[in-house]
């Protein structure tokens, strides 16, 4: 595989929410409308205008899409976050689905308030991608890794190294949308896909990687470099 070129994308509200943005708003316009005319007590639309502000303030912020660029232009050996949130697990672990090797598998955690976008987390070629149902245990616990549903991306690098991208609904998540298509071109800056509210997303890389995080630390995606590979 020859230089890989970027080709960046800018999305401040992310898609995955527009329609649901664009029809609360209109939903929430008409009962606000119709509290003001229709209520003598103006106290009704007073609360309504308080709550349903608040709420669509934070269904916003779930939403929010922040246009970010991998702050170096070097990207080879190198794994950036494909999530906003927290470091839950790094550990060695025994992958048997697609590897048949021991991996270091690392965990992000998404909460609520997170961003829900998700980046590819290196440059390569999407080798697969496919999709498991499963239970929604809560996504912080390990066996949600692999008995929750989720979606496995692998991704081969310019050198050959294929690496897994696993996204995992929680306990309250219950889509999640991949992007990704097998035999494409991937790019870190580009957007793997998005998941609903809480969750969270697993790497599985190569054991000799150097690990560049640490457990409870906030990653920042498509900024915060979670390990660097050996160049094969």
């Amino acid at each position: 595989m020859g230089k890989i070129k970027k080709k960046l994308k800018k999305i401040r509200i992310h898609r995955e929410g527009t329609n649901t943005l664009l029809y609360g708003a209109i939903c929430l316009a008409l009962i606000a409308l119709v509290l003001w005319f229709a209520v003598p007590s103006k106290i009704p639309f007073c609360i309504f205008a308080v709550l349903s502000g608040t709420v669509y303030g934070i269904v916003l912020n779930f939403y929010r899409c922040p246009i970010r660029y991998f702050n170096s232009e070097e990207t080879e050996g190198v794994v950036v976050a494909p999530a906003d949130g927290h470091i839950v697990v790094i550990e060695e672990v025994d992958e048997n689905e697609y590897f048949h090797e021991r991996r270091l598998m690392v965990s992000i955690f998404m909460s609520l308030w997170n961003v829900h976008a998700n980046w590819f987390p290196v440059d390569g070629v999407v080798k697969s991608v496919k999709h498991f149902d499963g239970n929604y245990h809560k996504a912080w616990l390990p066996k949600a890794s692999e008995e929750n549903e989720h979606a496995d991306t692998i991704i081969t690098t310019p050198d050959g190294t294929d690496i897994l991208c696993r996204q995992i609904a929680g306990a309250v998540a219950r889509r999640i949308v991949t992007y990704a298509k097998e035999g494409e071109d991937c790019y870190i800056d580009e957007h793997l896909g998005f998941i609903k509210l809480g969750s969270r997303v697993d790497l599985f890389l190569p054991v000799d990687s150097e690990v560049c995080v640490k457990m409870g630390q906030a990653t920042t995606g498509d900024q915060t470099v979670i390990a660097r590979m050996k160049i094969r």
